[in-house]
């Protein structure tokens, strides 16, 4: 689906890229239900989702009363090429109904230094005990690469999910 679902924060360099798996000097992805992964350029490359959870179902008095877990998890690979290094960053904040953040979960970034070892990374937070009033949940993530290549050579991200459920 591309970009169909994303907003473009920002799209810097030679732009965002959908490529097939393993791709261009990539390494096999542990989720195997993923096909295609995104892949950031010489310049800053962010994107996002705003989640509403009425629209998925999800019902006010539910989110208020029993606020269950929510499980944010992100895949990101250590450099699109191991001879490259990159960034990568993951903002997820939870919001009210008028897109107040109530809680944000946003860890320093992940600096990969040139001719590291290439895997598939998975970045996870689960939000708990969150204030009540979460109406929405904005997802963001990006990155670039940090030697200025032109291409795609920046952090690779695929497979990122929300998953809403009760507290374990």
């Amino acid at each position: 689906e591309g970009f169909q679902h994303w907003t473009l924060d920002q799209n810097g360099g030679d732009e965002w890229k959908v490529e097939e798996l393993p791709g261009d000097h990539g390494t096999a992805m542990p989720e195997p239900k993923a096909r295609k992964y995104f892949v950031t350029s010489y310049g800053p490359c962010y994107k996002s989702q705003c989640i509403c959870l009425k629209e998925e179902g999800y019902w006010d008095r539910l989110m208020d009363e029993k606020r269950p877990e929510i499980v944010v998890k992100d895949w990101y690979v250590y450099a699109a090429r191991y001879d490259c290094g990159c960034r990568y960053e993951l903002t997820v904040r939870l919001l009210s109904k008028n897109k107040r953040v109530l809680e944000e979960f946003h860890p320093e970034p992940v600096v990969i230094e040139q001719w590291s070892d290439a895997k598939w990374r998975e970045m996870s937070h689960t939000f708990q005990n969150y204030p009540a009033g979460v109406r929405y949940i904005s997802f963001q993530h990006g990155g670039q690469d940090t030697q200025f290549w032109a291409g795609w050579y920046g952090i690779r991200v695929t497979n990122s999910s929300i998953t809403i459920g009760p507290q374990t």
